[in-house]
């Protein structure tokens, strides 16, 4: 892969990781003890049925939206410690190159256009 192509998959990859985080601790406590891990607050508002449906749903809310933000930061992060290892952009499935243009679209990809279409059944 040019290395000035993977320098900004690498760059864009900091910067996504930068934006998760960021995006996460405006409503959560990071996690000390377990990596790309944070915990949602239960939201207290009051002691009234009406407040308490409110902390209920705004909780159930945060966690749905913690859980894809964690999974998309432990995505970020294994891409780049590919980038570190020298394993990037390699295909996991058939050991081949993944596309660049790909990459570019979509720096946390780790199989090939090819294999994707298999697993998902499109041919």
């Amino acid at each position: 892969m040019d290395s000035k192509i993977l320098t900004q998959i690498k760059e864009n990859l900091l910067a996504e990781k930068a934006r998760l985080e960021d995006e996460l601790n405006r409503f959560t406590i990071k996690d000390e003890t377990v990596a790309d891990n944070y915990k949602s607050e239960f939201p207290k508002y009051g002691d009234s049925e009406d407040e308490n449906a409110a902390e209920v749903a705004d909780y159930t809310d945060n966690l749905s939206i913690e859980h894809a933000l964690e999974k998309q930061l432990k995505d970020v992060n294994k891409a780049l410690a590919n980038v570190e290892s020298g394993s990037y952009g390699i295909c996991k499935h058939c050991g081949q190159p993944i596309e660049e243009q790909r990459l570019l679209a979509r720096p946390v990809s780790s199989s090939c256009v090819a294999c994707k279409k298999a697993l998902k059944g499109e041919q």
